[in-house]
Formats: structure tokens, C-alpha cells, sequence
């Protein structure tokens, strides 16, 4: 009797540092930093976030099975909490995505983005 065929076992979830980048029309300082604040507080793994009136860099670590679902869900990201958190109406201007080993390998080669400290929101 042949046995039945196992269901296919899922991949496992790997560590993505996203740095989404998002620009647009000038917003006041203190209104640009309440909403990335908020979106910090609504999305638990957000690192830090940069800002200025017109353009912002958020990085985070993300889980996902591979590169295409975790840029699918930062590519997501502002727009599923645009109303929520009040961010402004800014656009998708840059995204990267890269794995962990990738992620510290740059760092530990001084050319990569530094470790997020101190975390939470700044100006640039």
C-alpha cells in the first residue's frame, strides 16, 4: 500500500529589516512626528523612524516566510495606517528589503545602515 503523500511542510519564518521611505507635500513637524508615533504604537516592531516636513525613513524587522511577503506587507504598511495613525499623505518613494545575515554582515563591514539607536522617532 503506498502511503499517502505528507502535506508540504510550511517554510519557515525568517527576520527581514525593512527601511521604508516615504515622501510628499510639507506637514507640520509636530504633526508628522504624533503620527509616526502613533504608527509605532500600532505596529509593535517598529525600530525607530526618522522624519523632517516633507519626507520620512521607518525601519523595522519584519517576519516572514520569505522576501516577497515581507515586502508585500511594508509595501502595505503606510497606507493600511494612513487614517488610523493620521500619517500624512505621503508616498511609497523607497523600500529595502534584506535578511538577517545580510543585515549585520553589512553592519559588521562599517557600510551598512547602523543598528537603530536610539530607537523610537527623531528628526533627521
Amino acid at each position: 500500500m503506498a502511503s499517502s503523500p505528507q502535506p508540504e511542510e510550511r517554510a519557515a519564518s525568517r527576520l527581514w529589516h525593512i527601511t521604508l521611505s516615504v515622501a510628499g507635500q510639507e506637514a507640520p513637524l509636530g504633526e508628522v512626528r504624533r503620527a509616526l508615533e502613533q504608527l509605532a504604537h500600532d505596529h509593535p516592531f517598529l525600530l525607530t523612524s526618522r522624519y523632517a516636513n516633507d519626507h520620512a525613513e521607518i525601519r523595522y524587522w519584519e517576519e516572514a516566510r520569505d522576501l516577497h511577503d515581507a515586502a508585500a506587507v511594508a509595501l502595505r504598511l503606510w497606507g493600511e495606517h494612513r487614517s488610523t495613525a493620521r500619517l500624512p499623505p505621503w508616498e511609497i518613494v523607497g523600500l529595502e528589503v534584506i535578511g538577517r545575515r545580510t543585515y549585520q554582515q553589512r553592519v559588521a563591514e562599517g557600510y551598512g545602515p547602523p543598528p537603530a539607536s536610539p530607537v523610537g522617532v527623531h528628526p533627521f
